[in-house]
């Protein structure tokens, strides 16, 4: 299977300025996404979407292909990831380049452990599912089975939509929430204008792993991750 991995970039972030480029211990941010991805023995090609020069300069030294800047009205807060990754897949299919899928590298979740990216395209090749997302457990107390929604009488019912609640910790199903980390999506269903499918497997990540990065607090929480692994 032929496989493209994305990493997108844009210039205009808000809650971190310059956080794609910003200096996150010895290197920028958008580094440590590219080097994991240079790491999988599974990707066809890396490459960078950005509307950034001085983006897309850092991700080439860093050894990233920037084939294109990407249109500036696909790089609003607003413009949805699903959009970003069509324009790939576009871009290339002019060209008479084709890819089965797309594995999606956010930047702000930079901490992946080496083989992280080829035993999540692995099992999603295995799975024949749709698209794969990397998840970790919800705890249990957040568990969408005791969790509750206010309907149009301010009353409470179970999130879920079952009558009884489960009272025992232990009868609860496992429940999952996405870490950001990876995505894979098949191309078919990226342009048919899903990120998921019908069919959605998952690879659950280590805890410790953990960082999005949005806030100046989670920035904070990446510089203190990063002392710890040292």
């Amino acid at each position: 299977m032929r496989i493209i991995g994305v990493i997108p970039a844009r210039g205009g972030s808000k809650g971190v300025p310059g956080k794609n480029i910003k200096l996150l211990g010895d290197k920028p941010l958008i580094a440590y996404s590219i080097q994991s991805a240079k790491k999988s023995n599974l990707l066809a090609q890396i490459i960078v979407s950005t509307d950034s020069e001085e983006i897309a300069k850092v991700a080439q030294d860093w050894g990233a292909e920037v084939p294109f800047l990407r249109p500036k009205d696909l790089a609003e807060d607003t413009t949805p990831t699903l959009k970003v990754l069509q324009h790939v897949l576009d871009f290339y299919q002019v060209r008479g380049i084709f890819f089965d899928a797309v594995c999606l590298l956010q930047p702000t979740s930079p901490f992946r452990e080496d083989d992280f990216i080829d035993n999540a395209i692995q099992k999603f090749i295995n799975s024949g599912a749709d698209a794969l997302v990397s998840v970790l457990p919800v705890p249990h107390e957040y568990n969408p089975h005791w969790t509750f929604e206010s309907d149009e009488n301010d009353f409470l019912r179970i999130a879920t939509g079952e009558e009884k609640i489960i009272s025992r910790r232990q009868e609860l199903p496992m429940a999952y929430h996405r870490d950001g980390a990876v995505y894979i999506t098949k191309s078919e269903i990226i342009k048919e204008g899903s990120l998921y499918g019908n069919r959605l497997t998952y690879i659950a990540n280590h805890p410790e792993n953990y960082i999005n990065i949005d806030t100046p607090e989670d920035w904070k929480k990446a510089q203190e991750h990063l002392k710890t692994k040292q």
